[in-house]
This record gives structure tokens, sequence and C-alpha cells, in this order.
């Protein structure tokens, strides 16, 4: 085999139209992930690109915009309580699922319905 993976660059959710103001307000200032400039010939189609430790969120308009259920990203988080709090603290809603082996974790909506999962490996 010529070619090998080394990871994920990005993940793309996909929101309503004109809805950049609010993916901000949740991305940036309730989860506190840092914009990032999205390329001048990208810029044109709308949507708002954050960093996510090493990698890149994307949030992309649609047009006939569905959100994601079941497919989703899932974050690592140091101090998954912290966030947990920072989040019931601003109004999300926070959904418990069963016990991954070695993991803590919890589910979000984002503003748009797309399904977030935050993780804390424990061992």
């Amino acid at each position: 085999m010529s070619y090998s993976f080394s990871g994920i660059d990005h993940v793309q959710l996909a929101a309503p139209k004109g809805s950049e103001k609010e993916a901000r307000k949740f991305f940036g200032d309730i989860l506190g992930m840092a914009e990032i400039p999205k390329p001048a010939n990208l810029a044109k189609r709308g949507g708002v690109w954050f960093q996510a430790g090493i990698h890149q969120l994307h949030i992309g308009i649609q047009d006939d915009f569905v959100p994601a259920k079941k497919a989703h990203p899932a974050f690592h988080v140091k101090n998954l309580e912290a966030l947990r709090e920072r989040l019931v603290e601003n109004g999300v809603k926070v959904k418990e699922d069963e016990r991954l082996e070695g993991a803590n974790r919890f589910y979000v909506d984002d503003p748009f319905g797309n399904r977030l999962e935050f993780l804390e490996w424990t061992d």
C-alpha cells in the first residue's frame, strides 16, 4: 500500500441558512472553541469554522438542512464535569447515555439539532 491515514483534519456539520451568529454563540461563546477564518474562496458560501484541539469543526450552510441525529462528532474533553456545568448554566440540555468502559460521556444537540458527544477517558 502506498498511502496511510494520519488522522482526521476536520468534521463538518450542517446548519440552516443564516445561522452563523447562533453557531458563533454556541460553539464559540458557550463551548469555547476559537473561530478560525475560512479561506476567501469558501467564505462566500457562508458558515463558520472553529478550532477544536488539533482538529477543526466546520459549520456549513445547507439550503435543505436536516439535522444529523445519529452520525455525530465525539469530542475529547479535559474536565468533562466543568463542561457539563457550563452547558447547563447556558440552558443546554445534557443527555446521559450508557457508560462507555473507560470513559465518562454525554450528548447534547447543537442549536440546529445536530447530535454532539463529549467524552473524557478515565483509564
